[in-house]
């Protein structure tokens, strides 16, 4: 059975190495990003019943916490990141097994409520004293690209609170402790009629940049001893991720596909 984690539980598995328990049993630990929690789980289970006794070992966080993490020598097998810039973090501390590939984009929504209690309408909105929105903060993707946006948009206020990552973003919303979020589009979709989308047509004015934020997966050699099996196994992940069937999976939950220019 898989097992979900966060990225403050991976400091906990930092003696370990990716190998299970039995002789005959495999870890597979993937690094991901919290935006990626609806499909890479489903994704894990593809995998595991392709890969009988192998278990995915799914852990869940910053994207730039994660590749931290992986430098500093926590256990990891595969590490997808939701941005180019935060698997680079990795890719400078010599820790990647394999060359990055790039395989779904995002983008960036305000969410409300679903009540929609202080009537949010547009980005400038954010502006008004009353209103208390949140964002991720600016170590993260979805933080970078807020406050980018947000430069561009002229949005004077701060937000009440910058959290961890989108889900933290989310959930802030959702419980009714902000007015309003920027999160990504899939999480919005993920969270269904717990929030409102709103301000779209204001950040589409805002051109391609929050349309382009791409996904990488790499296969990560930060333990040392991992055996040619396992990493095998990563590599035949990243294989997965960055596949036809994978694509099909990242659709259907809102991501985009890689156009470059």
């Amino acid at each position: 059975m898989r097992r979900v984690l966060t990225a403050l539980s991976l400091v906990a598995l930092l003696p370990l190495t990716a190998c299970g328990g039995g002789d005959d049993d495999t870890t597979l630990t993937v690094l991901a990003a919290a935006s990626l929690t609806g499909t890479f789980t489903e994704l894990a289970a593809t995998f595991e019943e392709a890969h009988p006794g192998v278990e995915v070992e799914l852990v869940f966080g910053s994207s730039t916490t994660l590749a931290e993490q992986a430098v500093d020598g926590a256990p990891g097998d595969v590490l997808a990141t939701a941005d180019e810039a935060s698997m680079t973090v990795a890719e400078d501390g010599g820790v990647l097994a394999g060359r990055p590939e790039a395989f779904a984009s995002n983008r960036l929504v305000l969410v409300a409520p679903a009540d929609n209690p202080a009537g949010i309408e547009s980005l400038t909105d954010l502006d008004d004293p009353d209103v208390d929105y949140v964002r991720c903060a600016e170590t993260a993707p979805c933080g970078s690209s807020a406050v980018a946006l947000l430069d561009d948009a002229g949005i004077q206020s701060a937000p009440a609170s910058e959290e961890v990552d989108v889900k933290a973003v989310l959930a802030r919303v959702t419980q009714g402790e902000a007015d309003a979020g920027l999160v990504y589009r899939t999480d919005s979709r993920a969270a269904g009629d717990a929030v409102r989308e709103v301000a779209t047509d204001d950040l589409d004015d805002y051109g391609p940049a929050y349309a382009n934020n791409y996904y990488v997966a790499a296969v990560d050699g930060s333990v040392d001893g991992s055996d040619d099996a396992t990493a095998d196994l990563a590599a035949d992940f990243v294989a997965l991720v960055t596949g036809a069937e994978a694509a099909e999976v990242l659709g259907v939950a809102g991501f985009g596909g890689i156009v470059r220019e």
